[in-house]
């Protein structure tokens, strides 16, 4: 079971990425998957999640209207796509699941037991 996160990068306030995470070993939406994140000197906070009937049932007031999750089974992936980033974006982005959870909400608000490795995001002028 593997969590491969990619597509982080430096970028300039305002400035768009895409988060990639591909999955190997299980399929993506059986459990529910998610995006979190970690600011330098921080605990890790959620960002978005996907059930497993791909509904979105949690949104932190830092991501409305600027970050979106998806996924694409043929590619076994889930994605990130976040606009308008802001330097306190900044922070490395994980990948994760908990195979005992179907529930974006339930995922977001615990504690994953699997992990992707992250890939950091770097909002800077």
């Amino acid at each position: 079971v593997q969590l491969q996160a990619s597509g982080g990068g430096l970028v300039q306030p305002g400035g768009s990425l895409r988060l990639s995470c591909a999955a190997s070993g299980f399929t993506l939406n059986r459990p529910a998957v998610g995006w979190f994140r970690q600011a330098p000197g921080k605990e890790h906070e959620a960002v978005l999640c996907l059930s497993t009937n791909n509904d979105i049932t949690y949104y932190p007031d830092f991501v409305k209207g600027r970050f979106t999750i998806s996924s694409d089974k043929a590619k076994n992936t889930v994605y990130l796509e976040m606009s308008d980033l802001r330097p306190e974006d900044t922070g490395v982005y994980y990948c994760a699941t908990d195979f005992a959870q179907s529930s974006s909400y339930a995922l977001c608000h615990g504690r994953p037991t699997n992990w992707g490795q992250g890939t950091l995001v770097t909002v800077s002028s």
